[in-house]
């Protein structure tokens, strides 16, 4: 217990220290998450897939058994030490991103990003948690945003080097390694941008474990997976409208780390080195904008008085994004284009922190990790079907067309936006009902 941050010290360097850690935690996993998107061309001139298999490989490979692995893994991340469990997840999805490299096949790499999505499966819920401990409610706010920025960082810096990289690498001749055989330059993409991950676990070993606070006196210190569903289920309406509403705002920014790149180098002709570094750019700024924009935004409304600020954001968010996704994805000119895209991660990474700060204050802390498992399992399963999976689908069985890419990722974007705008509204007035005075 020598190890326990007291509660008293929760703004402390390394309180901070915690979170910078976390925040690279975040970054490399997006990394690894995403450098996909920018091999679907290689990989289906290499191995024939589909548009349609490679939203599989993009989506359903991943989000199906991150979501599966993640609520067990929680259970074990509301009594255990969530540092330990982080650093584990840590070295699993680095070394399965440097195992994708080895696929042959389809069903290779398909089973290669099941491996990356068990392995980051260990870190947000636990990640949440911590942070939960490490800071006062009013800081939440801004320190679940500089995690969450993670995201977009990532995001940012997956396109920028790893365009950089598979630019290099496609450029380059097949190699031949010892035991391996002839390796592709798609192959080596994954390989070089994997295993440096194994430094970041190692550095999470050095983070201290926050004490756990704000238990409720209902619930006992330890907890099982039935007792968070039976908590769940006392409130399933808000927890349910919650968890549909912010998996669906979750659309827009997931098929920007996905099919966009594949759009920018389908429609407008971009090779693979720059439509990486120009999206990624975009993310970088933009995105990272938004996330810290919208943390400082809820911390504004919450010292306003405004309990239920946080819904009120997420509305307005999506009917502004409701355009902006339109007027992005219609095929005009590329100048039009990067300017609507500017506009469209910026908005698209707002929803973000709130849906975090939200799960953490409607949640008793023995139940953080769990509780964001279960919406972990919403978001992953809902964008990875509808949007990711569910592009690649709607070009190949819909419209029968790859050029018909823009119009699927806008089907898909509108459709969610629309029910998220329905869901949040209702779960607003649940949360006015049982969390505030309103």
């Amino acid at each position: 217990m020598n190890e326990l941050i007291n509660t008293k010290q929760q703004d402390s360097m390394a309180a901070w220290y915690g979170v910078f850690v976390l925040l690279l935690a975040y970054v490399l996993s997006f990394v690894d998450r995403i450098i996909l998107s920018l091999l679907v061309t290689p990989i289906k001139e290499d191995l024939g897939t589909t548009d349609a298999q490679m939203g599989l490989l993009m989506g359903f490979a991943f989000a199906i058994f991150y979501t599966i692995a993640g609520i067990p893994i929680a259970k074990y991340s509301d009594v255990k030490s969530r540092k330990m469990i982080i650093a584990i997840g840590i070295f699993l999805w680095s070394i399965m991103t440097a195992v994708c490299g080895l696929a042959r096949s389809f069903f290779q790499l398909f089973l290669a990003r099941v491996g990356v999505g068990v392995g980051e499966a260990a870190l947000t819920p636990a990640a949440y948690s911590m942070i939960s401990d490490y800071f006062s409610e009013e800081k939440l706010g801004r320190a679940m945003a500089v995690y969450k920025s993670g995201a977009m960082f990532g995001g940012g810096l997956a396109f920028i080097i790893g365009g950089a990289v598979v630019g290099y690498v496609v450029n380059s001749d097949s190699i031949i390694l010892p035991l391996l055989g002839e390796m592709k330059p798609w192959q080596m993409a994954f390989i070089i941008v994997g295993l440096p991950g194994v430094l970041i676990g190692l550095l999470m070993l050095t983070v201290k474990e926050p004490s756990r606070t704000g238990v409720a006196d209902t619930l006992d210190k330890k907890v099982s997976i039935s007792d968070a569903i039976k908590y769940m289920q006392k409130r399933w309406r808000i927890y349910l409208f919650i968890f549909l509403g912010f998996a669906f705002m979750a659309a827009p920014i997931s098929s920007a780390l996905t099919w966009i790149p594949v759009y920018l180098q389908r429609i407008h002709e971009m090779s693979i080195p720059e439509s990486g570094r120009t999206l990624g750019i975009i993310i970088f700024f933009l995105s990272s904008s938004g996330v810290l924009f919208s943390g400082w935004l809820i911390d504004t409304f919450k010292k306003r008085g405004y309990q239920d600020g946080y819904f009120k954001v997420a509305l307005m968010i999506c009917l502004v994004t409701i355009p902006i996704v339109y007027y992005s994805m219609n095929d005009q000119s590329l100048d039009k284009t990067l300017w609507w895209l500017h506009l469209f991660v910026f908005v698209a990474s707002m929803p973000l922190v709130i849906s975090a700060t939200v799960l953490q204050i409607v949640t008793p802390n023995q139940l953080r990790a769990q509780v964001s498992a279960v919406y972990m399992l919403f978001l992953n399963l809902i964008t990875a079907l509808v949007v990711t999976t569910g592009i690649g689908f709607i070009t190949d069985f819909w419209f029968k067309d790859e050029m018909a890419l823009g119009q699927s990722i806008m089907a898909a974007n509108l459709l969610s936006m629309s029910f998220a705008f329905i869901c949040l509204y209702i779960a607003m007035s649940y949360f006015n009902k049982e969390f505030t005075n309103a």
